[in-house]
């Protein structure tokens, strides 16, 4: 018999993108890339019962475009990640998502920066150490 240990202070990585999925009624693939107000939402509802037993970092590859509702919906987030005595991040953050955050304050608290693309890495190795 195999058991597991379940650690409830481990973090979670969960995608946007799927949890924007799972609550569509109809699958509209044009709001699917979209954390806006028609889906700000759901993803609270589904992400903040989480951060009350772990440390939580939404992925949001595939998500292209974020409005008011969106931005909202992240920081009540990391409130409750904060309340809760955890953290919440975001990461794989396309360019345009990450230039509204940039522009709200909000990259320095929320962007983890974990996961490194490796174009950023390439011109550094042929960088001289002097």
């Amino acid at each position: 018999m195999t058991s597991a240990i379940h650690d409830p202070t481990s973090s979670l990585i969960t995608k946007a993108a799927e949890v924007l999925d799972q609550h569509a009624e109809k699958p509209q693939p044009a709001l699917q890339d979209a954390l806006m107000r028609d889906h700000a939402g759901d993803l609270l509802a589904r992400i903040e019962p989480l951060l009350h037993d772990r440390s939580v970092s939404l992925d949001l590859d595939g998500i292209e475009r974020i409005d008011a509702a969106g931005i909202t919906a992240l920081v009540d987030l990391y409130r409750s990640a904060r309340q809760s005595g955890h953290c919440f991040t975001v990461t794989n953050v396309p360019t345009r998502v990450e230039q509204i955050l940039r522009l709200v304050g909000l990259d320095r608290l929320l962007i983890s920066h974990n996961a490194v693309r490796s174009s950023q890495y390439d011109p550094c190795a042929r960088r001289s150490a002097a």
